[in-house]
């Protein structure tokens, strides 16, 4: 092998552990399509009368957020931010990753709490509960403001810590994080379907959801992101930037 090769394996390796710490997040970000939705389902979904709005399509409220976030992001935070750290960008992309992983952590909170209301607010099993679906307008709104820090953050440092020649490796990892959270999603919910269901007795995740306790499958996502975001940190800290010659923008040791 040359030298080269060596180098390459060696900046691969080195962002495996922060590439991992990336799945969980998105495990949340499925949420939207599957969980998210069948919560809806159980809601109230007549707004001003007549007007029926889809549980499915609650999720304007994070294409809303995306470009609200971006917008944001741009013009209020990266000036205000740059300030104090000093830095052209506002903050790292390490640190704009942290932030997504918090805020799609409050996100899966606010799921869990509506939720709760939601069960509290049932008047018949077979029937949905009578609180609005707008109520989960917040859920939503989080975990797009989320996905502006993480994604572009990710696929920036991803871009940033590779080579020229690697930089559709990089772009990839981001992507295979997306599908690994899919099939993640997948497992957690086969999973505790499984063992929530043993001894005859109503699971997390039921038919109707209105004899499971779907909070309690948020929760869990709300610890499990909690452990991640600790990884994350470590990593993080441990992490040193890698500069490469000939480029505009070289990225310094302290990196984090």
């Amino acid at each position: 092998c040359t030298v080269t090769q060596v180098e390459e394996v060696k900046c691969i390796l080195s962002l495996i552990p922060i590439w991992m710490c990336t799945i969980i997040f998105s495990v949340e970000f499925t949420q939207m399509a599957s969980t998210f939705v069948e919560q809806g389902t159980a809601m109230d979904t007549n707004l001003f009368g007549n007007f029926h709005m889809p549980a499915a399509s609650m999720s304007m409220f994070d294409i809303t957020s995306v470009i609200l976030s971006v917008f944001a992001y741009n013009f209020f935070f990266v000036p205000m931010a740059s300030r104090f750290t000093k830095n052209p960008a506002g903050i790292t992309e390490l640190q704009r990753m942290g932030t997504g992983l918090v805020i799609a952590l409050i996100g899966m909170l606010a799921a869990a709490i509506v939720e709760v209301y939601r069960l509290r607010r049932v008047e018949a099993k077979d029937q949905p509960s009578p609180m609005s679906v707008l109520w989960q307008a917040p859920q939503y709104m989080l975990i797009g403001a989320s996905e502006v820090f993480m994604y572009i953050g990710q696929l920036d440092f991803f871009n940033e810590q590779t080579s020229d020649s690697m930089n559709c490796f990089g772009s990839s990892l981001c992507m295979a994080s997306i599908s690994l959270g899919n099939y993640a999603s997948m497992l957690m919910v086969s999973v505790v379907t499984s063992i929530t269901n043993r001894r005859n007795k109503n699971g997390w995740i039921t038919k109707s959801l209105n004899y499971g306790h779907l909070e309690r499958f948020f929760l869990l996502l709300v610890v499990l992101s909690v452990i991640d975001f600790i990884f994350f940190a470590i990593f993080s800290m441990m992490y040193k930037g890698i500069q490469f010659k000939g480029r505009e923008k070289d990225i310094s040791p302290n990196y984090n």
